[in-house]
Formats: structure tokens, sequence, C-alpha cells
């Protein structure tokens, strides 16, 4: 038995490894000596990609907070109309990535959208004589990624309100707190943790966003680790801005980090108390309604419905078999890649379960950095060492057989499905940990007591009992996958296409209606997780089961 846990560990030591190359790859480039390239981003570019990247952080992470934690708390907290509904439609704009909506929403008020070409028509002015807010712009990525992020916060947030202690609440009611008093001073501290948690994955998708602001031409980081790599042709340098890059995310990783450690409460009364949620007037049933509904409509009915729209005008030129084929290709893709993904979180979170030594769990928790690392600084990450792999072996194969076999790994399907693992390993490690910690331990101790092995415990017992959550893991993977974008871009073979590269590719030609019938087969793969993550939030225990009688 020993042995047999010792091997486990060897193995999540070595899956560990692996999946951490291109990150080390990536943060060893800060000590290599500064190209001519380098000096110049540094004397010319790397202050705008700082200052872009900061203030883009800094609309997004005030726009996501004032969103999510606002609906979250009056979800959990006040009746009001359509409350039910927004529990769980609150969460669509998950499934519009970023680039998507800034596609249809540019389409939608650009000067040649219906917009602007209806108000001209209508107030009979020409182009000069108004002026409209440019879409096209950082404030315009600012609202883009807000509507599509703030679910992060909601859901979190929501998960904290739910779970404070009754007995809180009902302390700052007795001492005269207001509702609004009551969320300033006693709710919104107690959920400070998970708040923060809601917002660093915010801004690290905001830092890994490069579709739209590349889109927009607003110069970041990954914008300009593209333009380095491809428009100056130096690898080094770009390898460089992604180091520089990571170091914004760690620096997320610690505020989460810091932020659990510095916050903790406890409850020490019955959690099954019911707080009755306050039953508003009129007035301000209204207002509740209008905020709620604002982000449902403004982050996914308005773009998806114009996405719908143009895919139906342009449906007999666009879904022809190159569409089929693309669709093909995205979903091999996707399935190859969840498919590994669920297999090494397997093996991992169960050598972990074998062997929870130290050196395990800091493996395990070396893999999971993955999605935090934008898939720019990912690509960068495998491509260098990939080729060199590649020029190691052909100059063995040559010196030694007198043969040369070309690219094996760089420029294959290879390396792509390795940095989607990389990037999205984390994802299905929570998933299927998540369902693994509900097997008791006694139940692998009962089997072993019959004779079976590790192996035989993982495959005959544990498998048939966590198939859902194993399911889950690549659904959502696969879902992922199909929305990523930048390290398709780099890493991609030759004469290979995505559903996401080619929506990409009309975009970038402005062919946005064009671009529609692609970005609209993502989002609709993209709601499947979507609304299997609303209905676990409809059927999670109610912690409310009254309704207070005095409106306010």
């Amino acid at each position: 038995m020993a042995s047999t846990s010792i091997h486990w560990r060897y193995t999540v030591v070595a899956i560990a490894a692996v999946f951490a190359m291109p990150i080390v790859f990536v943060l060893s480039s800060l000590f290599t000596p500064a190209s001519e390239v380098w000096r110049h981003l540094v004397d010319t570019r790397l202050a705008d990609y700082t200052f872009n990247s900061l203030m883009l952080m800094l609309g997004v992470g005030v726009g996501v907070l004032l969103g999510g934690v606002s609906t979250a708390w009056l979800t959990v907290n006040f009746d009001f109309c359509g409350r039910r509904f927004f529990v769980w439609a609150l969460l669509l704009p998950l499934a519009m990535p970023a680039y998507i909506i800034a596609y249809a929403y540019t389409g939608l008020l650009e000067f040649s959208g219906p917009v602007q070409t209806g108000l001209r028509s209508v107030m009979g002015w020409q182009g000069g004589d108004y002026w409209f807010p440019q879409v096209r712009s950082l404030s315009g990525a600012m609202f883009m990624l807000t509507f599509v992020l703030y679910p992060y916060v909601y859901l979190l947030a929501r998960s904290a309100f739910l779970e404070q202690s009754v007995a809180a609440s009902d302390a700052g009611r007795l001492l005269g707190c207001t509702p609004w008093q009551n969320f300033w001073r006693v709710t919104l501290p107690m959920a400070r943790p998970a708040v923060i948690a809601g917002l660093s994955l915010a801004l690290m998708e905001t830092l890994a966003d490069y579709g739209t602001v590349q889109y927009f031409g607003v110069d970041t980081f990954t914008t300009g680790i593209f333009r380095t790599w491809f428009g100056l042709g130096d690898s080094s340098a770009a390898t460089q801005l992604s180091a520089v890059l990571m170091m914004f995310v760690f620096a997320l990783i610690m505020l989460e980090y810091w932020s659990r450690r510095r916050s903790r409460f406890h409850h020490i009364g019955s959690r099954e108390i019911a707080l009755q949620r306050t039953r508003l007037t009129s007035g301000y049933q209204l207002a509740a309604f209008v905020w709620c509904v604002a982000p449902i409509i403004l982050g996914f009915l308005i773009p998806f419905g114009l996405l719908l729209y143009w895919s139906w005008i342009t449906a007999d030129e666009m879904l022809d078999q190159s569409f089929f084929m693309l669709a093909g290709n995205s979903f091999t893709l996707a399935g190859m890649t969840a498919l590994l993904a669920v297999l090494f979180s397997l093996i991992m979170i169960y050598g972990r379960r074998l062997a929870p030594t130290r050196i395990v769990r800091a493996a395990v928790r070396v893999t999971s950095l993955g999605y935090a690392i934008p898939g720019t600084v990912i690509a960068v990450g495998v491509v260098i060492p990939m080729g060199w792999l590649d020029n190691t072996i052909n100059d063995w194969l040559e010196q030694t057989l007198g043969v040369t076999i070309g690219l094996i790994f760089s420029g294959t399907l290879v390396t792509l499905v390795f940095a989607y693992l990389v990037r999205f390993l984390a994802i299905s490690q929570q998933a299927v940990g998540s369902g693994l910690s509900t097997v008791r331990p006694h139940m692998d101790d009962a089997a072993r007591s019959l004779g079976l092995g590790p192996r035989k415990v993982l495959t005959e017992i544990h498998i048939p009992m966590i198939r859902g959550s194993m399911l889950t893991a690549g659904l959502i993977v696969f879902v992922d996958v199909l929305k990523e974008l930048p390290a398709t871009l780099i890493l991609r073979p030759f004469n290979f296409n995505t559903l996401a590269v080619r929506a990409y590719e009309l975009a970038s030609d402005e062919r946005l209606m064009d671009s529609a019938t692609a970005a609209a087969a993502i989002v609709l793969v993209g709601l499947i997780p979507v609304i299997l993550l609303s209905r676990t939030i409809e059927t999670t225990r109610t912690v409310y089961s009254a309704t207070a009688d005095q409106p306010v």
C-alpha cells in the first residue's frame, strides 16, 4: 500500500511539473538579457500598456462590484416582482464572450449602425451635427467586459449572503439599522472575502482578454504581446512582456488570498433559522426590477438577439460546408481537451486523496494557477519550449540516423490541446474534487479490506459515484475551449480554423453580420453550463422561508 501511494505521488508531481512548464518558462525570461526590442518597448510602449491595463481593471472592477453585489443583495434580502426569475437570469451574460458582445454592440452603435442611422433620419442631422459616444474605445471596452463579468461577483456574493449568520442580521435590525445600514455595516463586511474572490476572477479575465481590446484598438499587455511576437518578430521580448503581465495576475491572486486570511467570520447559532425577506413597496419594486433587468438586457438579450437576427439574414451565405467544418474543428478540439482534462484531474485529485502530503497538495495547487494566467501568456510559454523540443529531436535524428521528420509538437494540435489543458485544468480539478469529496473515506477502507487496490477502488467505486461531477467538469472545459481566442490564434496549425477564430477574422474585416453565425453558435453552446448552474441555484437549500409583513 505504501509503495502504491508513492507511485501515485510521483505521478501527481510529474503531471504538475509538465503543466507548470509554460509558467516557469515565462517567469524565467525576467532573468534573460534585455533585447533591443525590449528596451524599445520599455522606452515607448510599456507605460501605455500598463496605464491602459490598470484603467481597464479599475473601470471593470467598479462596474462588476456595483452590478454584482447590488443584484445579489436585492435578490437575497428583498421580495419584488420577478425576483425568482432574476436569481438565475442574472447568470445569462456568462454565456457571452466579451469579444462577441463587442462585435454586436459595434454593429449596433457605430456610425452606420441602426441606432445612429435612426437618429440622423429622425432628427435630420448630418455626420458632424451631433455627438455620440465612441463604442470602440477604452471606456467601451470597460462596459463590454463589465456586462459579461459581473456574474462572477454576483454568484459568489449571493452565496455569501445566503450563508451568513441570521443572528448578525437580526442584531443589526434590533439596533435600529435600516436595510441599507444593515447591508453596509453587517452584511457586506461579512461577505467581503467572497466578493473579493469574485472581483479577482473578473479582473483576471479582464487581463486575459484579447479579442475585445484588440478590436477596440486599446493597447494592453495582451495586444502588446501579439504585436511584439508577430509584428516585431521578437519572441524574447514577447516573453518578457508576458512575465510582466503575470506579475499583475499574481498580485490579484495574493489579494484574494490576503482577503481570505484577514477576514474570517464564524456562525455560532443555528443556520436553519429563517431570515425574513422584506417586501418592497411598489416604487421600490419598480426600481429593483429595473436595476436587475438592465444587466440582463444589456449583457445578453440585446447582443444575442442581434446575433440571431444577423445570423438569420446571412444564413444562406454563411451556413455552408465551411461553417460545419469549423464547427467540427471546434468541437473536436473541445472534446479532446475536455476528456484529457477530466482524466488528468481525476488522477491528480485521487492521488492527493491517497497521499495528502505537502508536496502533493502543492503540486495540485500549482496546476490550478493556469486558469489565472491569460491565454496569450500560456501560448507564449508553450510555443517556444515546444519549438526547442522539436529542434532538439530533429538534430538528434539527423546526427544519429541522418533523417529529419519536421515539426512534431509545435504547429500541431498537440501543442494547442496542451495549452488548453494548462489554461483550463483548474476548472476540471475543482469540479472533480468537489465530487470526490462527497465519497466518504470509510468506503475506501471497506473496499481495500475486500482486497481491492487503489486503481480498482477508483474505477469500480469512485468513478460510478462521481459521474455527474465528471460530466460537469468536462462540459465546462468544453465550453471554455470553444470560447478561447488568443491561445488558438497563436498556436493553431496552418489552415486550421475554429468558430472563435472565424468570428474574430470576419469582425476584424468589418464583416460583422457575417461573423454573427459563428458567434451565435458559440453563445448557444455556452448557454449549456449556465443553464446547469442556474438549475443548481434553484435546487439549493432555501435559506429564507418567510416574508416580512412590513413594507419598506
